[in-house]
């Protein structure tokens, strides 16, 4: 919330969710989403990635960044995103379910800046899935 004189603006907030299908199995997608070494394989970037919770991550030379918060091997990711001087933790979660077609990832990002949200859902469709459908299209 921002006070400017007789002014109150509330910095508003949104939510996103999401699911994609990616033709692999959970234990690989897993595997893609923290492995730095697989990671760098699929975005063609140096990633700083951990499965520590409390660590920090950084992936597209810092576009993306934040502290990695829970794992659940195979199944689950939670992180907090840093969005600058943010009051409201923005979290990413995604949990990985089985799917006859390989894996359907279950996305959920909450409190995203409003100023933020079309680019952060263009980014997620086509940088972040897209690259990695991209690259399990390929194989």
């Amino acid at each position: 919330m921002i006070v400017t004189g007789d002014h109150l603006f509330t910095n508003t907030m949104k939510d996103f969710t999401k699911y994609y299908i990616i033709p692999a199995q959970p234990a690989e997608i897993y595997i893609a989403l923290t492995n730095p070494a697989t990671i760098q394989l699929w975005t063609g970037q140096k990633a700083d990635m951990s499965t520590v919770p409390g660590s920090e991550f950084s992936l597209w030379n810092d576009s993306i960044a934040g502290r990695n918060i829970e794992f659940e091997d195979g199944k689950k990711i939670v992180q907090e995103w840093y969005f600058g001087d943010q009051e409201e933790e923005s979290i990413v979660t995604i949990k990985l379910h089985p799917h006859k077609s390989g894996t359907s990832v279950e996305l959920r990002h909450t409190n995203i800046p409003d100023s933020e949200f079309e680019d952060i859902v263009e980014g997620w469709d086509e940088v972040y899935f897209g690259s990695l459908l991209e690259f399990y299209d390929e194989e």
